[in-house]
Parts: structure tokens; C-alpha cells; sequence
């Protein structure tokens, strides 16, 4: 509601005044008022607020990525992950199934949905069990029998295609809103076409021979290629053009009572 009011003494406004009866240029406006163009109804008054120069330095904002912490870098800081993209993104994992499923855990624990594409759907079955049997953001499927998963900004979608050494093309591919991960427990023959099309890559611990092939597809430098065969459990070197980034996963109390501690085998 808008309350009125009528002047009944004091001195004019002056002329030339924006929005005010008497204003130069402005017709037909006598004996009502005009809106402040631009500002609406006036606020409330507060005193500025201001820092000298000198002060400057002090101001920081907690700007980061915003996604799934996979980890710690080499400094201790959260390594995050950004999975839910309007772009298609692919993802390979050369490493072990416990580093594939906390990725999952965790992308569903940020309101992803996550479908599974796997060959042992046994492998997977507690976790869904402790995620509700499926209806609470993970569903497992046979290895071709993903259906369509309707991706949107507000539903996005992680498809992680657990197939094994050579797995087929992908039924689902990466789209808007929807990345797939795809787990390969050594380097193999079908590691060169998925790493071609993958926006990012995870090594972990491999034999000397596949960290040379594998530092040969990824130009890696020779302290990477010595450092791949000798990488504890829970340790995973990340691949993104020409960023690399070594990451330490350390599993939650909750992750270890439902996965057990890292490993690189399964």
C-alpha cells in the first residue's frame, strides 16, 4: 500500500529539480509528483563504508572450483573435481574401482545422479544397498542397457562405465549436463581412442612399460613417467591438457566403513 501526502506549508520546491512539479521541460506535471526514474522508493540511509589503500591487501574472497573433492594436492589443499558441465565431458580413470566409486559417492552426495555401467554388478551392490536400493541418486546397469537419462542443469548426470579392459562404445555418451566416467584397470588397446576424446585423465599406479606408452599419448614429462609405477594406494596423477596434478584421496570414516581403505588393486 501506498500512503499520500499533501503539502500544506514551507517553500517550494526549486525549479529544475528531477521529478518535482515546476520542473523545466516536463508538461502536464503540475500538481503531482514523479517517480524517482531508475531508483524506486527511497531506502533506508546508511553511513559509507571505506578502506584506505594501505588496507587494500587485507580483502580476499574464498574464490574455488565448485564440484566434487576428490582429494588433496601436494600442498594439502581440496582438490576439486567439476563434473556437472552445460558441455560434454569425458573422463578416463586408468586405476582401481575403490577411486571409481568414492568419485561416485561423492558426485551423488552433490545431488548428481549417478548410473553404472558394469560387469559386475555384484561389485557394486552394497553400495546402492546403502544408498536405499537405488533411489537415492545411484542405479546400477548391464553394460549396454543404460537407458536415456534425461540430464538437465537442475538433474545432472554422472555415467560411470565400469566394462572392464576393452569397453565398448558407449549406448549413453557425455552431453550437456551429463559426464562420463570410464574405468580401465590397466592401459589397453582401446586406451588411445578414449584418451583422444577425454577432457581429462587419472593415472594411477601402472607397470614402467605402460608409463612409457602412456607418457608418449600425453607428452608427459620424464619425472611423471619415473614417478607413475611407484604411486601409493589412494594417489592418482590428473591429466588436463597440459595441467598435471598429483591428488591424494582420503576417504571419509563413512567411506571406509562402506569401501574399506584406498587401494589400487581390486
Amino acid at each position: 500500500m501506498t500512503a499520500t501526502t499533501t503539502r500544506t506549508g514551507g517553500p517550494e520546491p526549486s525549479p529544475g529539480t528531477p521529478g518535482t512539479p515546476g520542473t523545466p521541460g516536463t508538461p502536464g506535471t503540475a500538481g503531482r509528483r514523479l517517480p524517482r526514474a531508475g531508483f524506486g522508493l527511497l531506502g533506508p540511509r546508511h553511513p559509507r563504508h571505506s578502506v584506505s589503500v594501505d588496507q587494500l591487501g587485507a580483502l580476499a574472497l574464498p574464490i574455488g572450483d565448485d564440484g566434487v573433492v576428490i582429494g588433496v594436492d601436494a600442498e594439502g589443499r581440496p582438490a576439486v573435481l567439476g563434473l556437472n558441465r552445460p558441455t560434454p565431458y569425458d573422463v578416463v580413470l586408468i586405476g582401481g574401482l575403490w577411486t571409481a566409486q568414492v568419485l561416485a559417492l561423492r558426485a551423488a552426495a552433490t545431488g548428481a545422479r549417478v548410473a553404472v555401467e558394469t560387469g559386475r554388478p555384484q561389485a557394486w551392490a552394497q553400495m546402492v544397498h546403502a544408498m536405499g536400493g537405488g533411489q537415492n541418486g545411484l542405479a546400477v546397469y548391464e553394460v549396454g542397457r543404460v537407458p536415456p537419462q534425461g540430464a538437465s542443469a537442475g538433474t545432472p548426470v554422472l555415467v560411470v562405465r565400469d566394462c572392464g579392459m576393452r569397453p565398448p562404445r558407449g549406448r549413453v555418451a557425455s552431453g550437456p549436463w551429463q559426464a562420463v566416467l570410464t574405468l580401465l584397470p590397466y592401459l589397453s588397446p582401446v586406451a588411445p581412442r578414449l584418451l583422444r576424446q577425454a577432457r581429462l585423465v587419472g593415472v594411477q599406479r601402472i607397470s614402467p612399460d605402460e608409463s612409457a606408452e602412456l607418457g608418449r599419448a600425453l607428452a608427459l614429462p620424464r619425472a611423471d613417467v619415473d614417478a607413475l609405477p611407484t604411486l601409493a594406494d589412494g594417489f592418482t596423477l590428473w591429466c588436463a591438457d597440459r595441467d598435471r596434478q598429483y591428488v591424494m584421496t582420503q576417504p571419509t570414516d563413512a567411506e571406509t566403513g562402506l569401501l574399506g581403505t584406498p587401494r589400487r588393486m581390486d
